[in-house]
């Protein structure tokens, strides 16, 4: 060994014990190079280990991996000086360290100095960025595109640099849109991504992040593949034809970074991903999703029947009445998926054999696309290759005993219970996890227990099926309550004029209050809302951000008016009126409060008198305002009065009484009592047709007197659509806000939970957003409180508004009198 070489070993060992050990350890290497070679090699790494310790540690442990990769030292070495150029570049370097050599083996020599090059350019102009990149696996980096691909996904890159937005924000998303959308997707991502930068940082970030609801919006936008949205009502028009059912086709809850995009089912709705592979599996979807339907997966007798299998008395249920598979599984433990998939096995045979029965080739087509797409790996390939031989001997006419019997017209679910526990206990596949479940079904198949379900009533013959208001075929086991129209007065309302639908629940108090989800077929399906309005952004619990202008409040006159009701309404609570005029008086203004500084009054300001006398003997000609006046003080209160119009007001409630004469009687005292105490006061109704179409009805704005007109209108309330509340809420807010009031109340009349028909059945997700919609108003100054008709509102009100800031009204016919109670109450507190 060169004197020269064994003294850098010595210096580095007096330095630090580890770097002498790893530098002679890492030697042998090296020494069949040559003595200049060691020493060239040993002054590098001596300068990387004074440099940075942890970069000259990551020097001597890969020189080994680096000189056989590389044939020597050459170019690795030199290219491990760039780590010398900049300050902190230790991280880069550890990375490029422990990947140099394995890039070099796996993609060859260009692919390494053309990733070294790209980091070294990226080391100098900004050295996290170039740590982020040296430290990402580069079999990730490069993905399945090589050089070219690598080169393609780094050239957005640098410009967005000038916008400070570094390289590892840039990755974190970059990678996850190229899997998704191929390197063009990148491209145009990043394009549409720069604006946002330039709008704003936090904003661009959470856009390159991916985290943003712009940002995975626009990601659906662009991903390659077929999209069911346009096509949604040709397919219902193919299921309706072969299986007599017209069931909701609904937006999924699929993101494009879910996995794989599945056709599923609640039971009543068919819930579909925005994108899918092709049109062919996509229809397959539709058809195999809407056989569940239609054959009976979720019947309610087959349903207690199989729960009764397992020793249960009936199946659990959850808010909404639906009911919760797990239970059904749980007793597999560990075991469950396994099981799970077995039973899906049966029972998507047993469907798909009654569809091809009403669908000849149904199943032929299925097997081809399934050999197409070819087995998966893993795990999942071995149910998949079970499903392709059950299938083919089905075809065949070869399928053994027990699954013969699955074929069967008359077979049903349980059947396909009692056969799967069966198989459970003799056949050998394997257990897998939830990402292998994904791709163990064929295409067009799908988890069939992912969901709750609202169990159906028995699948009646397609002769007896009742047909809905649209002239098609209803949802299989959607038993469907007769719909009362609003009732009209004079003139039209113009929310009658819209498309025929047919509508499913109401979103509101239905009879006795239990809350229907609000859904919707027919014609006036995916009708756009009209222009104009004020957008309002909306809460998403499931990603826990806003939707920025998602929802859409128009402000519509209401011309129906029906003087004789109102006059008629006022007799009948003549004497109600006459005790609550009476009880106002105590209401009225008796605090005195003082006015100072005043040229006359009943008594001296003393304040303002010794200033006076000061200023007089200084030599001053002070104004004699030194009396004080006192005067009732006025409570500066401000009330909107928010009615929830929406269809189910047209209901009878208790005693044969309808809702909607209670609530014209309620807002009339209302009126009257706030006419009597003198505070001003605003009268609204609200109703909603999809989000774009939430509607604001002013009966009496703040600026209008209450007279004969307003009266007439009230006389003439009807019940119309939904109840999109978070959207409503806002709007009343703002209204609120440009009114000059030292307190400001919102007052919110509702018979039901918030819903609209496009929430998708999920109950909880506008009812998140009416709370947020309330926590933003109390913010601005604005208290609201919700008096509900509805029995159940104890379940969710104090979620929505919190505890004291509701009521529940146990008997509709007291809402007239207590109406006004209620706000005298909530105005004494708040004064």
């Amino acid at each position: 060994m060169a004197a020269a070489t064994e003294e850098i070993l010595e210096h580095l060992a007096a330095v630090s014990f580890v770097a002498g050990r790893d530098a002679r350890a890492a030697l042998p290497a090296v020494a069949p190079l040559g003595a200049a070679a060691e020493l060239r090699y040993l002054e590098t790494g001596r300068d990387l280990f004074f440099y940075d310790r942890e970069a000259g540690k990551g020097f001597f442990h890969g020189t080994a991996d680096l000189v056989a990769a590389f044939g020597g030292l050459d170019p690795w070495l030199e290219q491990s000086r760039v780590f010398l150029t900049q300050r902190g570049t230790f991280r880069a370097a550890v990375g490029f360290f422990a990947q140099a050599a394995s890039l070099r083996q796996t993609l060859g020599v260009e692919a390494e100095l053309v990733w070294f090059d790209l980091g070294a350019r990226w080391l100098a102009q900004h050295v996290d960025s170039a740590a982020a990149y040296f430290r990402l696996p580069v079999l990730t980096l490069f993905g399945s595109e090589g050089v070219a691909g690598l080169q393609a996904l780094m050239a957005p890159a640098e410009a967005l640099l000038q916008g400070r937005l570094g390289l590892g924000t840039y990755l974190q998303g970059a990678l996850r849109v190229r899997a998704l959308c191929g390197l063009e997707g990148v491209a145009e991502w990043a394009r549409r991504g720069a604006d946002v930068l330039a709008a704003g940082r936090v904003r661009g970030e959470a856009w390159f992040r991916l985290e943003s609801d712009e940002a995975r919006s626009f990601l659906l936008e662009i991903l390659p593949g077929f999209r069911l949205g346009v096509h949604k009502r040709l397919f219902l028009l193919l299921l309706q034809a072969w299986t007599g059912l017209h069931p909701p086709l609904e937006d999924g809850e699929w993101s494009a970074e879910g996995g794989r995009a599945f056709v599923e089912t609640d039971g009543r709705s068919l819930f579909v991903p925005a994108v899918m592979p092709d049109g062919e599996e996509a229809l397959l979807a539709v058809y195999h999703t809407g056989a569940h339907l239609a054959f009976g997966s979720y019947e309610e007798g087959a349903i207690h029947a199989l729960f009764r299998e397992l020793g249960m008395a009936h199946p659990p249920l959850d808010a909404e009445q639906r009911v919760t598979w797990r239970p059904l599984f749980a007793q597999f433990g560990q075991d469950l998926l396994r099981f799970q998939m077995i039973f899906d096995l049966c029972e998507d045979l047993r469907v798909d054999a009654c569809l091809d029965r009403e669908m000849p080739g149904y199943v032929a087509r299925l097997l081809r696309l399934a050999q197409q797409r070819g087995r998966p790996a893993g795990e999942a390939g071995s149910y998949y290759d079970a499903a392709l031989g059950m299938l083919t001997q089905y075809r065949a006419g070869t399928l053994p005993d027990d699954l013969a019997a699955l074929a069967h017209p008359h077979s049903s679910i349980v059947d396909s219970f009692r056969v799967a526990l069966a198989r459970y206990g003799e056949t050998d596949l394997p257990s897998l996890d939830l990402a292998d479940r994904a791709h163990a079904y064929l295409p067009g198949r799908s988890p069939n227990a992912a969901r709750p379900v609202y169990p159906t009533r028995r699948h009646l013959p397609r002769d007896e099926m009742e047909l809905d208001g649209d002239g098609g075929l209803g949802a299989a086991g959607h038993e469907e309550e007769p719909r009362e129209m609003p009732q009209e007065a004079a003139g039209n309302d113009p929310d009658l004029e819209i498309p025929p639908e047919d509508i499913q629940g109401t979103g509101g108090r239905v009879g006795a209050g239990i809350p229907m989800p609000a859904k919707v077929t027919g014609a006036g399906r995916g009708v756009k809302g009209p222009p104009g309005g004020f957008a309002y952004r909306e809460w998403d619990y499931r990603h826990q951000s806003y939707k920025e202008g998602w929802a859409r409040v128009h402000e519509r006159a209401l011309r129906e008016e029906d003087g004789a009701e109102a006059a008629a309404l006022a007799k009948e609570y003549a004497g109600v009126l006459r005790r609550m005029k009476r009880a106002l008086q105590a209401q009225k203004p008796t605090r005195m409060a003082p006015l100072r500084r005043q040229f006359e009054g009943e008594e001296p300001d003393l304040e303002a008198a010794v200033q006076y006398v000061a200023e007089r003997r200084a030599g001053h000609a002070p104004k004699a305002n030194i009396y004080l006046q006192r005067r009732p003080r006025q409570r500066d209160t401000a009330v909107l009065l928010l009615a929830d119009l929406s269809t189910s007001i047209m209901a009878a409630a208790d005693g044969g009484a309808r809702i909607v004469d209670r609530l014209r009687a309620a807002m009339l005292l209302f009126g009257e009592a706030l006419v009597e105490v003198g505070d001003p006061f605003a009268l609204y109704g609200f109703a909603s047709k999809y989000r774009d179409e939430v509607l604001l009805y002013p009966i009496k704005r703040f600026g209008d007197p209450f007279d004969a007109r307003r009266r007439a209108v009230l006389g003439g309330l009807s019940g119309r659509l939904a109840t999109r509340m978070g959207a409503a809420v806002r709007h009343s807010t703002v209204l609120l806000q440009k009114h000059p009031a030292q307190r400001r109340l919102l007052l919110i009349l509702s018979d039901g939970r918030p819903a609209d028909y496009d929430d998708g059945g999920d109950s909880r997700y506008l009812q998140e957003d009416t709370r947020m919609a309330v926590k933003e108003a109390q913010d601005r100054g604005v208290h609201a409180f919700c008096v509900s008709l509805d029995p159940r509102g104890g379940e969710y009100l104090p979620l929505v508004f919190g505890p004291g800031h509701y009521l529940v009204l146990p008997h509709i016919d007291s809402l007239p009198q207590r109406l006004p109670e209620i706000y005298l109450r909530l105005r004494g507190h708040q004064s």
